[in-house]
């Protein structure tokens, strides 16, 4: 049995939906159990012949979490917690597996970043994850790290539909254009995890797992530009401004660099992941669908 825990969130709704439909079982948990909560945590667990615990709880508010009472409680969420459930894997024989971030890393380099290189974060947020990788594998070092970048969905707020919705009221909106990364479906990083924990013994470490391909923020919103007017979710253009991150300030610093090198997932579970304007384009045609009632009519 897998444990899914935050099964409400966009990667945890996207990866429920994919246990079920590769019929996987699993129970999904989200705010009702505490998981600062050692004693909540183990009532829980208890009797359930728990063999996989899955970890999508997460503190992802970057920019908030650069105040000083947010900061402590990204780091709870992001840090303790996951130690708490590595601790729980051992005394129940379970085994972790943890979401992890491309924050981790500065991006100051334009390659992809491997799994054993060292982490240099620059955020609060990307702090607080590198500290709970940590945590993990000294409580447990037959976990699992998976960490993604620019993760996307139906459950949750996200870059595409936030465009998808902007792009609809406006006649243009401006993109940073000198940060680069992967776009990536949830439902394809769902997949894999799927792919993952259907292994006899699969090998703990650290993974990285993106849709194949790299482009700026503005590259992605081109696309997504494009794809909302193919779809007819976008009635009209919607020019997109390139900016630069000086010219779009944040609180939280960001890598300019998120690209991740996905070689080990593939060599070890077979993984190969899907170009992102392949999924993109998907997804975009699901929204789109998911806009119109029956027979085709718009709601």
């Amino acid at each position: 049995m897998i444990w899914l825990v935050g099964d409400r969130g966009m990667l945890g709704a996207e990866l429920a939906e994919a246990f079920s439909r590769k019929g996987i079982g699993f129970v999904g948990t989200g705010r009702e159990v505490d998981i600062l909560d050692p004693e909540c945590l183990a009532k829980f667990a208890a009797g359930r012949g728990i063999s996989w615990i899955v970890n999508c709880a997460a503190y992802t508010k970057v920019d908030r979490a650069e105040g000083e009472v947010e900061a402590e409680a990204c780091r709870r969420l992001n840090a303790e917690g996951p130690a708490k459930l590595a601790r729980l894997t051992r005394g129940i024989g379970a085994r972790l597996l943890q979401i992890s971030t491309d924050y981790v890393f500065d991006g100051s380099e334009e390659r992809p970043r491997r799994e054993d290189e060292a982490v240099s974060p620059l955020s609060v947020y990307g702090r607080t994850k590198a500290e709970g990788e940590a945590l993990v594998m000294a409580e447990a070092p037959d976990s699992i790290i998976l960490r993604t970048a620019w993760l996307y969905g139906r459950h949750g707020p996200n870059f595409v539909l936030t465009m998808l919705g902007l792009m609809k009221e406006r006649d243009e909106v401006g993109v940073v254009a000198d940060q680069r990364g992967s776009p990536t479906w949830a439902r394809d990083l769902s997949d894999a995890i799927a792919v993952i924990l259907g292994q006899p013994s699969p090998e703990p470490g650290i993974y990285h797992f993106t849709d194949s391909g790299e482009a700026s923020w503005w590259d992605f919103a081109c696309e997504i530009e494009r794809l909302g007017r193919e779809n007819g979710i976008l009635g009209k253009p919607c020019s997109v401004r390139a900016l630069t991150t000086e010219e779009y300030p944040s609180r939280a610093r960001r890598p300019a660099s998120s690209i991740l090198s996905t070689g080990k997932i593939l060599a070890t579970f077979g993984i190969r992941p899907p170009a992102w304007q392949e999924s993109l384009a998907e997804f975009v045609k699901e929204v789109a669908a998911s806009q119109r009632g029956p027979m085709g009519a718009d709601r």
